[in-house]
């Protein structure tokens, strides 16, 4: 469940890498810069996104992709993945969006996605591997540890 897990994660990622490379999915897709705060296309309407923020949804999901052969690797991803969305959620909230910080470029809408990202990324990869290594524990003769 939990390598299941990681890979439908990773493959939304490079699902919404994608989208925001479509012009229709992603409006104002004239107005999309590389990268920086300057950049008015918006995924699905909502999202501020640029050529910068669409690789970088790309290679995330292909790192995603990649760590979910194992669970080890799924853990680590999901966790380690929610880890860069929190900290990404506290570095929207404290940048000025109008500013050249704002490099992704991100809005308030992606702030609070991030959040979100960060919370579910970060549970999953808690709660599923707890559970693993419960099954794990369960699978064990008694006598090993």
């Amino acid at each position: 469940m939990l390598r299941r897990t990681a890979a439908i994660v990773a493959a939304v990622f490079l699902l919404v890498g994608i989208l925001g490379f479509i012009p229709g999915v992603t409006t104002n897709y004239d107005a999309m810069t590389f990268a920086g705060h300057e950049s008015e296309a918006m995924l699905l309407g909502v999202f501020k996104v640029s050529i910068l923020h669409n690789i970088v949804h790309l290679l995330f999901g292909v790192v995603g992709l990649a760590l979910a052969r194992s669970a080890s690797g799924s853990r680590a991803f999901l966790i380690g993945g929610g880890v860069i969305y929190l900290v990404l959620w506290i570095y929207g909230l404290v940048i000025d969006h109008d500013s050249s910080a704002n490099f992704v470029p991100l809005n308030n809408a992606d702030n609070w996605l991030h959040l979100g990202l960060a919370i579910g990324m970060i549970g999953l990869g808690l709660l599923l591997g707890i559970r693993m290594n419960r099954a794990a524990e369960v699978r064990r003769p008694s006598g090993e540890r």
